[in-house]
């Protein structure tokens, strides 16, 4: 089971960027998949989730309107399109994947390795 992100990288505040995540080994019929965040000195926070089998996505309420999950079953992708980025919003993504869900990280079980995502001001 791997996941493989990409597509982070340096942003002015209000710009857009997509991150990508490359799933192997797991189907999005079986796995919740989401992404996580980590800001410098601060703990890992959830930013959003798709479960399975509904498709339904749930978002952290500071990304609320601004960020929207994706996947490509055929590519066996999700994607994560951030819009209007903050300076607040520079954190090391992590796509991350799990049976039970993703919306507490007690339930994922694969991570990927993080992309880092910086927004200046």
């Amino acid at each position: 089971l791997q996941l493989v992100e990409s597509g982070g990288g340096l942003v002015q505040a209000g710009g857009s960027l997509r991150l990508s995540c490359v799933a192997s080994g797991l189907s999005f019929d079986d796995y919740a998949i989401g992404w996580f965040r980590q800001a410098p000195g601060k703990e890992r926070e959830g930013v959003s989730c798709i479960s399975s089998p509904d498709g339904s996505a749930a978002y952290a309420d500071s990304v609320k309107g601004r960020f929207t999950s994706s996947t490509d079953s055929a590519k066996n992708t999700v994607y994560l399109q951030m819009n209007s980025l903050k300076p607040e919003d520079t954190a090391v993504y992590y796509c991350a994947a799990g049976l039970l869900g993703c919306r507490d990280q007690r339930f994922v079980e694969v991570w990927g390795q993080g992309t880092l995502v910086t927004v200046s001001s």
